[in-house]
């Protein structure tokens, strides 16, 4: 191990951090991340429906989770390897201390990377976040209940049909309350069909509820343990080649 010395740059001058070099990373990291978000929408990784049903929800989270680890493995390593390759070179610092700030600086391209990927998605999910897809399913759920030979569901009355999806969303995973069960089977009856296959159809919507939104909240928490693992693999991987870029990047100065 050597210890170069430059005593004509005084070390309490210079700053340890090349921000130019960890911004230069982090935009590559970035743009790498969105190209990836964007295939992965196109191969259907990167969205599950809210309509899934568990199973289909669960191979949705699988694949998807699967997917966000390779986006960040790619979009991190590049980021990293970017942001060491193009740092200025260090002077009178031990090798030691160069390797340190290689792998900081791949951190830190990575952090920056993922606080500004974190914001973008953020705000574009406030801007277009609906309950368009739950609602979409509960609407089918009371089609299926309300329709008689004859009689189309479009032709029941919007506050029975406001009634009955008011019932659907509400359920969890907890059973519901006893009086909606039976306000929902007698708004079925009210629309003409029998007693009994109004409770049917009215058990069956329930059921159906919990189950969709079960298989949601499982989706969720396998989404964040996902995320949590590509996201510590994405740091990993960034100071990785950041370490290498800064060697290279030293060995031809």
């Amino acid at each position: 191990m050597t210890l170069e010395i430059d005593v004509a740059a005084p070390m309490a001058l210079q700053s340890a951090v090349s921000w130019p070099a960890v911004l230069a990373g982090a935009a590559v990291a970035g743009a790498t991340s969105l190209v990836f978000l964007a295939l992965g929408t196109g191969l259907g990784l990167a969205v599950t429906p809210p309509w899934a049903s568990a199973h289909s929800a669960a191979a949705f989270t699988l694949y998807g989770g699967l997917w966000l680890i390779v986006t960040q493995w790619a979009a991190s390593g590049v980021g990293g390897y970017v942001a060491g390759r193009l740092r200025t070179r260090w002077t009178g610092v031990h090798t030691h201390e160069v390797f340190f700030r290689d792998t900081a600086h791949g951190f830190l391209s990575w952090a920056v990377a993922t606080v500004g990927v974190s914001v973008l998605a953020l705000s574009m999910a406030g801007l277009g976040a609906t309950a368009a897809g739950p609602e979409m399913a509960v609407r089918r759920d009371v089609d299926v209940m309300f329709h008689r030979a004859g009689v189309t569901a479009a032709q029941v009355s919007p506050a029975e049909r406001g009634e009955a999806e008011r019932i659907l969303l509400a359920v969890g995973a907890a059973a519901p309350p006893v009086g909606d069960r039976a306000a929902l089977a007698d708004l079925v009856a009210s629309g003409g069909v029998p007693a009994a296959e109004a409770q049917r159809r009215a058990d069956v919507a329930i059921i159906t509820a919990r189950e969709r939104a079960e298989a949601a909240r499982k989706a969720a928490a396998g989404t964040a343990i996902f995320t949590a693992i590509a996201m510590l693999i994405g740091a990993f991987i960034a100071s990785v080649t950041a370490a290498l870029g800064g060697r290279l990047r030293d060995e031809h100065p």
